[in-house]
C-alpha cells in the first residue's frame, strides 16, 4: 500500500510517472562495437547502436535504433541502396572517432553521441545540438527526432509543395499529406497555412549542405522558433533515419537528392504544350448536362480559335456516382449523358490531340451495371478498414494492381483514354474532398498514408505507358518524397481570388526546391469565377509553368479564356503561342532535370544561395537557366519591383540592359508579364503552332542576347518513345562570344544516337555593340545584307533592323554541318 499522500504530493508523483514513460531518451554515450564493414560503420550506445553509411563521398545515411534492431530497407521513397565502394578512414580518439572521404570529415563524439560534419578543408556544415544532456539523436515515446545545431548564417530551402513560406529559418512546420482542415468552404476553402499535398521531408541550407529524413511518418519540423541556436526534425514513429549530402551548391543537392529518390523521367514533348480540364458541360449539381458531344465541341473551338492545345482531360462528371461513395468513388460506368465515348476519343485524336485523359478516384464503387466493388472485395483487393472490408484499392499490393487496371482501368484505355487524373490520394487515412470517409485508420497507416499518393500514382503511370507504347504521363494532386518519377503534379483546387494567386507561385517555387520538377495549377484558380484582370495575370504566369494547365468548375463560365472577354482571350493565345514557339528551349531544359534534379522553375535562391536578397522573395522565378519570370500579384498595378540578380539582365520584350545586384522598377501593362533574359541567353525556338508536330520544323531560330560568352545544349529525340534510356538522343552545342571586336556565334552539328530532321538556323540577336554590324560571314564566306526580314524567308543572308536593334541572320548551312557566324 501506498502511504496517504497529500493530494499536490500525489499530482506531483502521477506527473512524474507520467513524464518518465514519454520522457525524451537519447542515444546515449558509445560503449563499444566501433567497426567498418564496407561502407557502413557501427557504434553500440548504452540507449542503443547507431549506423552509419556511405553512399558517395559526399553523402552519408544515419539511422538509430533504441530496440538494436533495424528495418528492412523500403521500396516506396528511396531507389537506391547499393552504392559503390567509398574510400573512408577511420580512426579513434579518447573522446570521438573520426571518419574521413576526400570530401567530408565527420566527427562522432562519444559523450554524449554527436555528429559532427566538416568538409574536407574545415569549414563547419553541421553539428547536433545538446538536448539537454542527451546527444543530437533522441526517443520520446514512438516518436524520433534529431536536434541541430543552428548556425548564424543559415537560411533552410525546400521541404515540398507549400504555400507559406519559403526560407524556413525560424519557422515551424508540419508534414502529413493533404490539404489541412481548412476554413470555412464559402470563404475560398483552404487554408495556405496548412495545405500540404505534396510534402517533401527534404530541406536545404544555405551553408551548403542537405538533409533528407528518411520516413514516411507525419513530422515535426522546428527550424528555430523555439531556440533560436538549434533546429530539430521529429517523426510521430519509425526508425530515426535521415540522409546528410554536402554540396555545396544547391543544384548539387538536387542531383544527390533525386539519385536517391529517383530522377525525373522525360514526358512527351506534346505534354509540354497545353493541358485542357473539363467538366463535360456540368460541375457539380449540373451532371445532367455533361456530354460528349460538348467534349468534342470543347476541343474543335480550340482548332476554331487557333489557340494551341494538346491534351485534354475530363474531370469527375464522366462517370455516375456510385452506390457505396457517391462522389469520392469511382464505378467505371460511364454517365447516360455520354452516348458514345469511344467516338468523342476518336474525334478528338483526328483533330491532333494527343491524349486525352479521365479523372478518377482511388476507391472502387459498385455502379448500375458493374458491381467491382464487391468483386474486389471478394477477390481481397481493396485495403481492409475498421469498419468494413474497405474501398481502397491495395495499391502496395502488385496483384491489386493488376487487377484494378483489368477490370476497370482496361475499360477506358480500351475506348481511347491514355492517362488518369489521379484525385484524393491523401484520402487514405485521411478525410476525403467528396465524402465524410477517411479510409483506414490506425498505427500502421500512419507511414502508409504518405507513401500511398506514390503507389496509387505509380500504377497509373506504369500501367499506361505500358498500354501506350509510348512515355507515360500520370496528373496527379498528391505526393511525397519521390512523386517526381511519375510526373506530373497540380496545386490543387485553389480559388480564383487575387489572395490565392501569389500563395500558388510559392507553391511552385518551393516544390522544385524538392526534387519535383513536373509542376502545374489552374491558371485562373480553380473555383469561383474570376476577375477578369486576374485571369489574364494568371495565364501569364501559367503559360510559364513547368506544366501550362488550365480548368475550372464554374457553371457556366468554365476557364476557358473566350468566357473572360476580348483582352484575356488576346492575351491566352499570344502566351501560349509564345510558349509553344519556346518548346525547344522548354524541351532542352526538360532534359535538365532528367540528368540533374534542377527544376524547370527555380527559386532565385537556387541560382543565387549567397545572395540574401533572393531569400524572401517568392513572386519571380527562372524559367530554365535563361528567362526571369516575373508574374504581376496585385490588382490594378501599373508597375512592379523586380530584384535583378548578379549578372547583366535584358529585357525580354525591349532589349534594354540591365546590371544585376541591384532592383529595378518596371511598367506593368496589363498585356505583359515582365521577362527579363539573362545576359548571354541562347533561347531556340521553333514556329508558331496550334499542335505539336502540326507542321516540320525547318528553321530553328536561335533567340539571342549576346554578353561575354555562353553556351547552351539543344536536347532533340523522337519526342515519345522511351529510346531516349537507350541513349537515342542528339544535343547540338551553340556558343555566343561577344567581344569589343564582334560577336562568333558556333553551331556544332548534333552528336549522339538519334538524327534530328533536317533544319538550318536564323539567329534573332539583340545587338547591344556601339556600332551597327557591317559584314557577317558563314563558315568564312561572306553573308548578303537583305533590305527587309521578309526577304529571310526566301533564302540565307542578313538584315539589321536599326529601330528595334535586332540583328536577323539566317543561314545557308543546316544541322549536318558545324556552322560558325561572325558578326563585325
Amino acid at each position: 500500500m501506498f502511504p496517504k499522500l497529500h493530494f499536490k504530493a500525489l499530482f506531483l508523483l502521477i506527473s512524474l510517472f507520467t513524464y518518465q514513460a514519454v520522457a525524451q531518451t537519447g542515444i546515449g554515450n558509445y560503449q563499444s562495437g566501433f567497426q567498418k564493414k564496407g561502407n557502413e560503420v557501427f557504434f553500440t550506445n548504452s540507449g542503443g547502436e547507431v549506423r552509419l553509411e556511405f553512399c558517395t563521398p559526399d553523402m552519408f545515411r544515419v539511422r538509430a535504433s533504441w530496440n538494436k534492431q533495424f528495418l528492412p530497407n523500403e521500396p516506396y521513397m528511396v531507389i537506391k541502396y547499393d552504392w559503390p565502394a567509398v574510400q573512408l578512414q577511420t580512426s579513434e580518439q579518447s573522446d570521438h572517432f573520426l571518419l574521413q572521404t576526400d570530401k567530408l570529415h565527420i566527427k562522432v563524439i562519444k559523450n554524449p553521441f554527436r555528429i559532427e560534419v566538416s568538409t574536407a578543408d574545415g569549414k563547419l556544415l553541421s553539428a547536433d545540438a545538446l538536448a539537454g544532456r542527451e546527444g543530437g539523436l533522441t526517443k520520446q515515446g514512438e516518436a524520433v527526432a534529431v536536434s541541430k545545431q543552428l548556425l548564424p548564417d543559415e537560411h533552410f530551402f525546400g521541404f515540398g509543395e507549400r504555400m507559406d513560406f519559403l526560407d524556413q529559418r525560424n519557422k515551424k512546420l508540419k508534414m502529413d499529406v493533404g490539404r489541412g482542415k481548412g476554413l470555412p468552404h464559402h470563404v475560398g476553402a483552404y487554408n495556405v497555412l496548412e495545405a500540404n499535398y505534396c510534402p517533401v521531408p527534404f530541406f536545404m541550407s544555405t551553408r551548403g549542405y542537405g538533409i533528407f529524413f528518411h520516413t514516411a511518418y507525419p513530422t515535426e519540423w522546428d527550424m528555430g522558433n523555439s531556440n533560436p541556436s538549434t533546429y530539430s526534425f521529429k517523426a510521430e514513429g519509425g526508425e530515426l533515419d535521415y540522409y546528410f549530402m554536402s554540396g555545396p551548391s544547391f543544384k548539387d543537392l538536387l542531383n544527390q537528392y533525386t539519385s536517391l529518390t529517383g530522377k525525373s523521367p522525360m514526358l512527351s514533348e506534346f505534354a509540354l504544350g497545353l493541358h485542357v480540364g473539363t467538366y463535360s458541360g456540368g460541375t457539380w449539381g449540373y451532371e445532367h448536362l455533361t456530354s460528349d458531344t460538348y467534349v468534342v465541341e470543347l476541343g474543335r473551338k480550340f482548332r476554331t480559335h487557333g489557340i494551341p492545345a494538346d491534351l485534354l482531360h475530363l474531370d469527375s462528371t464522366w462517370r455516375i456516382f456510385g452506390k457505396v461513395g457517391g462522389k469520392g468513388a469511382t464505378s467505371f460506368e460511364w454517365r447516360e449523358t455520354f452516348k458514345d465515348p469511344k467516338g468523342m476519343f476518336d474525334s478528338l485524336y483526328a483533330m491532333n490531340y494527343k491524349m486525352v485523359g479521365l479523372h478518377l478516384r482511388p476507391r472502387f464503387d459498385n455502379g448500375t451495371k458493374l458491381n467491382l466493388l464487391d468483386q474486389a472485395r471478394t477477390a481481397g483487393f481493396v485495403y481492409p478498414e475498421k469498419d468494413n472490408p474497405g474501398e481502397f484499392v491495395n495499391f502496395f499490393d502488385q496483384k491489386a494492381v493488376d487487377w484494378w487496371w483489368q477490370n476497370g482501368v482496361k475499360r477506358i484505355a480500351d475506348q481511347g483514354a491514355m492517362f488518369l487524373k489521379t484525385d484524393e490520394g491523401s484520402a487514405f487515412g485521411g478525410l476525403a474532398n467528396e465524402s465524410d470517409k477517411v479510409g483506414p485508420t490506425g498505427d500502421s497507416i500512419k507511414w502508409m498514408h504518405n507513401v500511398f499518393p506514390l503507389v496509387y500514382t505509380k500504377a497509373s503511370f506504369e500501367k499506361f505507358q505500358e498500354h501506350n507504347g509510348m512515355r507515360g504521363m500520370a496528373h496527379t494532386r498528391e505526393g511525397y518524397a519521390g512523386i517526381q518519377r511519375y510526373p506530373f503534379i497540380w496545386a490543387g483546387d485553389w480559388p480564383s481570388e487575387w489572395q490565392y494567386f501569389a500563395p500558388v507561385i510559392k507553391a511552385g517555387l518551393n516544390v522544385g526546391m524538392s526534387g519535383v520538377s513536373y509542376w502545374s495549377h489552374n491558371m485562373g484558380g480553380f473555383e469561383h469565377v474570376a476577375d477578369p484582370e486576374l485571369y489574364i495575370r494568371w495565364v501569364q504566369f501559367g503559360m510559364f509553368s513547368p506544366i501550362a494547365h488550365l480548368l475550372g468548375m464554374e457553371h457556366p463560365n468554365y476557364k476557358e479564356p473566350w468566357n473572360y472577354g476580348e483582352d484575356a482571350l488576346r492575351n491566352f493565345k499570344k502566351y501560349d503561342l509564345l510558349r509553344y514557339q519556346l518548346i525547344p528551349y522548354i524541351y532542352s531544359q526538360a532534359y535538365v532535370n532528367h540528368t540533374t534534379g534542377t527544376p524547370l522553375m527555380r527559386a532565385l535562391v537556387l541560382e543565387h544561395q549567397n545572395d540574401p536578397n533572393v531569400y524572401d522573395i517568392t513572386d519571380q522565378y527562372l524559367f530554365g537557366s535563361n528567362l526571369l519570370v516575373n508574374p504581376v500579384t496585385t490588382k490594378g498595378a501599373k508597375t512592379r519591383t523586380i530584384y535583378l540578380p548578379e549578372g547583366t539582365w535584358f529585357d525580354y520584350w525591349t532589349g534594354k540592359q540591365h546590371e544585376g545586384r541591384q532592383f529595378v522598377h518596371v511598367l506593368t501593362p496589363l498585356g505583359t508579364i515582365p521577362i527579363f533574359a539573362k545576359g548571354g541567353a541562347i533561347l531556340p525556338m521553333q514556329p508558331e503552332m496550334r499542335y505539336i508536330g502540326e507542321k516540320p520544323v525547318n528553321t530553328i531560330t536561335l533567340d539571342i542576347f549576346p554578353h561575354g560568352s555562353s553556351k547552351f545544349e539543344l536536347y532533340e529525340d523522337d519526342g515519345k518513345s522511351l529510346n531516349y534510356q537507350k541513349g537515342a538522343f542528339a544535343i547540338t552545342e551553340i556558343t555566343s562570344e561577344q567581344t569589343a571586336a564582334g560577336l562568333t556565334l558556333k553551331v556544332q552539328k548534333p552528336k549522339g544516337n538519334f538524327q534530328p530532321l533536317t533544319h538550318n538556323y536564323l539567329a534573332k540577336i539583340h545587338w547591344n555593340g556601339a556600332k551597327a554590324p557591317t559584314a557577317i560571314s558563314e563558315n568564312g564566306k561572306k553573308t548578303a545584307a537583305l533590305k527587309t526580314t521578309a526577304a529571310l524567308e526566301k533564302g540565307d543572308g542578313w538584315f539589321y533592323d536599326a529601330q528595334s536593334k535586332v540583328l536577323w541572320v539566317k543561314t545557308k548551312r543546316s544541322n549536318k554541318e558545324d556552322i560558325t557566324i561572325v558578326v563585325k
